[in-house]
C-alpha cells in the first residue's frame, strides 16, 4: 500500500525548505488575475505543519491591518506555492499553536532561537536546490 501512495505523491517543491510551528515565515503564493499572473507574499507564524500522508500541509497566521488576524492553510506539494522564506525560528513545546489566537500585542510574542543561522543554511540548500 505505501507504494502505491508514493506513486501517486506529487514531487517535492525544492524551494520550501524544513520548518517547524512557531517560525517566522514569507510564503510567495503565485495569484491569477484574469490574464496576468503575480506572485503575493503571505508573512506569518507557521501554527501547525501536517507532513503525514500524500497532502502535507501548514498554517500560517499574521495579523492583518486593524488588528484582525488572518490564518492561511498551503499544501505543501501545491503547484500555486512559488518558494517559502523562513525569516526566525522560535523555540516553542507545543506543536498546534493555536493559543495565539486569543493572544495580542507583546503576549503573543515567541521566543527566538538563537545560534542558528537561517538564512545562510536556507539559502545555501535553495541554491543547491536549484542548481540540481
Amino acid at each position: 500500500m505505501n507504494e502505491i501512495l508514493k506513486s501517486v505523491a506529487p514531487p517535492a517543491n525544492p524551494k520550501i525548505p524544513e520548518f517547524n510551528p512557531g517560525d517566522a515565515v514569507s510564503v510567495h503564493v503565485k495569484i491569477v488575475e484574469g490574464d496576468r499572473e503575480r506572485i503575493q507574499e503571505f508573512k506569518g507564524i507557521v501554527l501547525t505543519v501536517n507532513k503525514r500522508g500524500v497532502n502535507p500541509s501548514f498554517k500560517v497566521r499574521r495579523i492583518a491591518s486593524n488588528g484582525i488576524g488572518v490564518e492561511r492553510t498551503f499544501l505543501t506539494h501545491s503547484p500555486r506555492i512559488d518558494k517559502v522564506v523562513v525569516e526566525k525560528r522560535s523555540k516553542v513545546r507545543r506543536a498546534r499553536l493555536y493559543y495565539l489566537r486569543e493572544r495580542t500585542g507583546k503576549r503573543a510574542r515567541l521566543k527566538e532561537k538563537f545560534g542558528i543561522d537561517v538564512t545562510k543554511q536556507d539559502v545555501a540548500k535553495q541554491d543547491e536546490a536549484e542548481q540540481s
